[in-house]
């Protein structure tokens, strides 16, 4: 048995259903499952805890070498490190719990789930109280919060619990549960935990995103009673809770931005000041935001880009194209590849700046550089042509990305949908709605009421009585159907002197109360 190869029972353990593992990890059971995993993994385990010095793996090079194999998404990594292992590599727990975390941060809990539990199953793995933090996130992703509780309220250790509080704590704010949130911080203050700014800050970003401004005050003086340092976050969500409470306003804000600038604990970095110059911006005070915003510039990393984006996009909103370029040919001086996302931020803020042709040039710029085309980035430019009338820009444009291997999604087809219908060239709009109609199942994406309505009337008006029926029926079935709609395949129906049973249908089922004019055109049926 000591010989015994992983890969049968690695694949075995990759196929079992989910939901499975959940409950044994949750059960009575699962001692023993744990237990003959063990035993039939054998002496030779998926990681060793040799010195990572003395790994072949310990390098940045070869871990990323190795994480690079872990495609398709769509299937378990467990395959490749066991393959990776049979090659006469080695794993430290360590690096495993590393893989872990890339595969959550590609938002592949499901896998990081199988590998996290396949790691407890080693004999000589020992849990740390951070690897109790790992394992709650993804119970709560994989199973849902209340499954993360009860994990929770079983760690033995306060260690423990101190790692893995905050997870929780973010989940219930991600649910934008107040009441849980609120109960759980309680929980926490009677097991001496709130040492640090965090779980406070989460409570504000919960406060703030469920409009409850007033409340974020509150929790700053428990902070203060309880002798809770503020952070540069704290300060900044207590300055945006000013701004958007209606007892509060600039002042406010002024006088909490002047209590940062004499905490001697706090450094000020860009965001505060970006912060600041967001509720000048919002309170029509554009010349102060601005020169609020020209000192964060001065504040800017040289390793990191967040911030030159940040604050581009204010400049755009306070029509300050100068300070766009600026901040652009600025951010490239910053080590590492200029990102998709950055690349959209800039076109995005040149476009809502009226300067297409500046856009257009840094989209070549994209272009000429990127590893792979994603059509997120030419639909900035695309839906910037639909908007302003520009047809053969936007035609020629949609043909260069497919001819450059760009494969469009439903917002490519929304935008060009729009200008077909704006353009009336609707046998083209059809197209492109059977093709983005044929996306929705793998996205939420709806298309706008307004042109699946000019549409139906465009069927209407030629009489394609066939493709009307099969159009307003697959729009029924997404959810999407209206009287308006279903007033003109009843119409139709009508003029081919066909029942109207499946309108009828149709509805029902949505419960629509029936107008005066659909009333009279079910009597004209009978008439």
């Amino acid at each position: 048995m000591a010989n015994h190869s992983l890969t049968a029972v690695i694949q075995r353990y990759a196929t079992l259903n989910l939901s499975l593992i959940f409950l044994l990890s949750s059960s009575s059971h699962y001692e023993t499952f744990r237990s003959s995993i063990s035993f039939f993994l054998g002496a030779r385990t998926l990681y060793t805890r040799a010195d990572s010095r003395a790994s072949a793996f310990s390098d940045k090079h070869n871990l990323k070498s190795l994480i690079a194999r872990f495609k398709p998404s769509t299937q378990t990594p467990l395959p490749v490190l066991q393959n990776w292992v049979d090659q006469g590599n080695k794993l430290s727990s360590s690096e495993l719990r590393c893989i872990s975390r890339r595969l959550i941060k590609s938002k592949r809990y499901n896998h990081a789930f199988e590998l996290f539990n396949c790691m407890e199953n080693q004999q000589k793995f020992r849990i740390k109280p951070a690897d109790h933090a790992l394992k709650l996130e993804l119970i709560a992703k994989n199973c849902g919060l209340m499954e993360a509780e009860e994990y929770f309220m079983r760690i033995p250790d306060s260690a423990g619990k101190k790692a893995a509080y905050l997870p929780l704590l973010r989940g219930y704010v991600g649910d934008r549960d107040t009441s849980k949130a609120e109960t759980f911080m309680e929980k926490l203050y009677e097991l001496g935990l709130v040492v640090n700014a965090h779980p406070y800050n989460e409570m504000m970003k919960l406060y703030l995103a469920t409009c409850e401004y007033w409340k974020v005050p509150l929790v700053i003086q428990q902070m203060k009673r309880n002798k809770v340092p503020l952070n540069v976050l704290s300060y900044n969500l207590w300055m945006s809770a000013c701004d958007e409470g209606e007892r509060y306003g600039v002042a406010a804000v002024e006088t909490v931005f002047r209590e940062m600038q004499n905490d001697e604990i706090v450094e000020m970095g860009w965001s505060s000041l970006a912060t600041l110059a967001n509720v000048y911006m919002k309170a029509g005070q554009s010349e102060k935001a601005i020169l609020v915003l020209k000192n964060a510039e001065e504040k800017l990393s040289t390793c990191n880009r967040l911030g030159y984006f940040f604050i581009i996009t204010l400049y755009a909103s306070l029509k300050q194209k100068e300070g766009v370029l600026r901040l652009w040919e600025a951010s490239k001086a910053v080590g590492g590849r200029i990102s998709c996302a950055n690349y959209i931020c800039i076109l995005t803020s040149l476009v809502k700046l009226g300067d297409i042709a500046q856009a257009k040039r840094i989209f070549r710029e994209w272009e000429s550089n990127c590893q792979k085309y994603d059509i997120r980035v030419s639909n900035v430019l695309l839906g910037a042509y639909v908007r302003n009338g520009l047809i053969k820009e936007a035609e020629s444009l949609h043909l260069h990305t497919l001819q450059k291997g760009g494969c469009p999604n439903y917002k490519t087809w929304e935008i060009l949908i729009e200008g077909y219908v704006n353009w009336q060239k609707m046998d083209e709009a059809i197209i492109a709605m059977k093709r983005a109609l044929a996306m929705l199942k793998d996205c939420h994406w709806r298309p706008p009421q307004r042109i699946v309505l000019a549409i139906a009337e465009y069927l209407e008006k030629c009489g394609n009585f066939e493709y009307a029926n099969e159009y307003i029926t697959d729009i029924h079935n997404l959810g999407l159907g209206s009287l308006s709609l279903y007033k003109i395949l009843l119409r139709m129906h009508l003029s081919a002197q066909e029942p109207p049973f499946h309108v009828l249908k149709m509805i029902n089922k949505d419960k629509m109360e029936m107008d005066s004019e659909t009333v009279s055109i079910l009597k004209a049926f009978t008439g």
